[in-house]
């Protein structure tokens, strides 16, 4: 079990690192990149095996993603979108996405629709976890910025 997780986060960890460097972000960010997708991949890891749900486990693994993103972001001042797009790696659908097509494929419908509405739940959780923690974010550093009265 342990070694099997610790395979999983560094499959993340250089699956993130690798598409952050096709994706030609700055050198500097690859290992942050890497480590908060390890980071989110491992929340998403241990909540589903503490019994929460896929989709609650991809949204608060998200959501942390989301925050360390901007916080990389703004101590690097880089693009957020740089951290952003590399926090959801570990949790893109892509496995569901993929069966969704093959069933469909092979003509089984019922199977197919399951597959896709299972992977567009997901995709609605990576998103919302993403909102979440950018007005989080937001939030914080405004009234980091506002001078009190």
């Amino acid at each position: 079990m342990i070694e099997q997780t610790l395979i999983g986060l560094a499959g993340a960890f250089f699956g993130t690192v690798g598409f952050a460097v096709l994706t030609r972000v700055p050198r500097r960010t690859l290992i942050p990149a890497g480590g908060i997708a390890s980071l989110v991949y491992m929340v998403y890891l241990l909540l589903t095996l503490a019994g929460f749900s896929e989709y609650s486990a991809v949204f608060f693994g998200t959501l942390l993603g989301s925050v360390l993103g901007h916080f990389c972001a703004r101590k690097t001042r880089v693009i957020n979108t740089v951290f952003l797009m590399s926090a959801i790696v570990p949790v893109v659908p892509g496995l569901g996405l993929y069966r969704m097509m093959a069933s469909l494929g092979q003509g089984q419908m019922a199977q197919g629709a399951a597959q896709g509405v299972r992977a567009m739940i997901v995709i609605a959780m990576t998103a919302l976890g993403l909102i979440l923690g950018s007005l989080s974010d937001r939030i914080l550093h405004r009234q980091k910025q506002t001078p009190p009265r």
